[in-house]
């Protein structure tokens, strides 16, 4: 069984990898480079896929910066990152920017499955995370390639602290994972996605291995 990860860095993603290769699937990861202030999270991907031995694909969208500009924190330079969630955290669309392509990469490959990392947490504030979004890319997916492409969140059910918790299970290095929405070289301890890495931690009830600046 063949199945592609979209793979950010991030605990929530990299858990969804590590949950695959247990479940015996043949994985590939695939990342994106769309502009993001962030760019440590895609060396921490790459790490994380050698550590498992999988394949890895980057996929340059970068240019997707010009879109985002003026829009959302995370790319625009000029956009304060929060400390608590606000409209400029939201990427519009992003998941499903990253599906399109991971469907055509699946359909190349011959993969069947595709996963991703959303989860209950993320819900209430990114539509591009909620199950009716990625059932209904499926149906787009299947009707668009004529293959049994299904896409799933293998965690849409849980809340973030729940993610760290399987995480735990799975032996996932979670001291290596990236959350932060700035640019390392360590966790910056302020921005919104910082905050609810600490929330999610302190909520599971287990340790919290991340180097905060502050």
């Amino acid at each position: 069984m063949k199945a592609v990860v979209i793979l950010s860095g991030g605990p929530d993603s990299v858990t969804v990898a590590y949950w695959a290769k247990a479940q015996g699937y043949d994985v590939t990861a695939i990342t994106f480079d769309y502009g993001q202030k962030a760019q440590h999270e895609i060396e921490i991907a790459a790490e994380i896929a050698e550590g498992l031995g999988i394949e890895h694909r980057i996929v340059d969208l970068s240019n997707l910066s010009e879109i985002y500009e003026g829009v959302t924190s995370l790319v625009d330079k000029s956009i304060d990152v929060s400390s608590e969630f606000t409209d400029p955290i939201i990427v519009p669309f992003r998941n499903g920017v990253f599906m399109a392509v991971t469907v055509a990469y699946a359909d190349g490959v011959g993969a069947n499955h595709i996963f991703y990392g959303a989860h209950g947490s993320d819900e209430p504030f990114y539509p591009d995370c909620r199950r009716e979004f990625y059932e209904a890319f499926q149906k787009a997916a299947q009707l668009g390639t004529e293959k049994p492409i299904e896409i799933s969140s293998p965690f849409s059910d849980l809340q973030k602290s729940g993610i760290i918790k399987a995480a735990v299970e799975l032996g996932v290095p979670l001291e290596k994972t990236w959350s932060c929405y700035l640019n390392g070289p360590v966790h910056c301890g302020a921005c919104e996605s910082c905050h609810n890495r600490q929330k999610a931690f302190k909520e599971a009830g287990l340790p919290d291995p991340t180097e905060y600046a502050q």
